[in-house]
């Protein structure tokens, strides 16, 4: 199997006041290609940070993030922010939908930047509009939605460049149990229908267990993993 993402000894330090706070503290971790894995742990476990750092929205103090066999800290910001618009998919927590933009005109925003034209950008938003159960709904605008129907358009977006991994911050957090089920279930049906990889940090065990593959982060170091199915 090929591993898409790997780290190896990462570490995070932040200042404060005249100290510094040591949030990742050596993580070696392998993802490999078309895996569902859940990260789990308490709040201040240093998940969100390591997320952003797979997402390279943010910079290791230590350690290297390889993704695609290349080495994160080779590249400049421009070919960083090429390799977020192309290859990794962004799922959040609280959707993070431009409110003045319907459905269909989020979902197309990641295309728009990557220049891709606007007559193939409404067919493929459209698609997968439709894909996520919201082909009566494209033209609604975020506040016109209910938060699993803004989840979904958020979801579409993030696959809408076809990136190789998805990552998913917390997706189930602003929902009731009942729709956050249904969005997991969602995510499942892309990693297995598409292949898709998922890497989603959560608190929540029941989301945690949906996963295939387990890992438990607490006080910025892995504290262990299980295969789920």
């Amino acid at each position: 199997m090929s591993v898409v993402m790997e780290t190896v000894g990462l570490e995070k330090e932040y200042p404060q006041g005249g100290s510094v706070l040591r949030v990742l503290k050596g993580i070696d971790l392998k993802v490999v290609k078309g895996e569902f894995m859940a990260i789990m742990g308490p709040s201040g476990s240093g998940k969100s940070t390591l997320l952003n750092m797979l997402g390279a929205l943010d910079k290791p103090s230590a350690g290297k993030i390889i993704v695609h066999g290349t080495d994160l800290s080779t590249l400049n910001d421009n070919e960083l922010a090429d390799l977020r618009n192309k290859e990794i998919g962004f799922v959040f927590q609280f959707f993070n939908l431009i409110p003045r933009f319907d459905a269909l005109k989020n979902v197309e925003l990641p295309m728009a930047i990557a220049g891709v034209p606007s007559r193939e950008r409404r067919e493929r938003a459209g698609k997968l509009l439709e894909l996520v159960g919201l082909k009566e709904r494209m033209d609604h605008k975020p506040a016109e939605l209910s938060g699993g129907e803004q989840q979904r358009v958020a979801i579409a977006r993030a696959l809408v460049n076809e990136p190789s991994v998805l990552l998913c911050d917390e997706v189930t957090g602003n929902l009731d149990s009942k729709t956050g089920f249904e969005v997991m279930e969602l995510l499942l049906s892309f990693n297995k229908e598409q292949g898709k990889t998922f890497i989603l940090i959560t608190h929540d065990p029941n989301v945690a267990q949906m996963a295939q593959r387990l890992v438990q982060l607490q006080d910025g170091i892995i504290i262990g993993e299980k295969q789920l199915w």
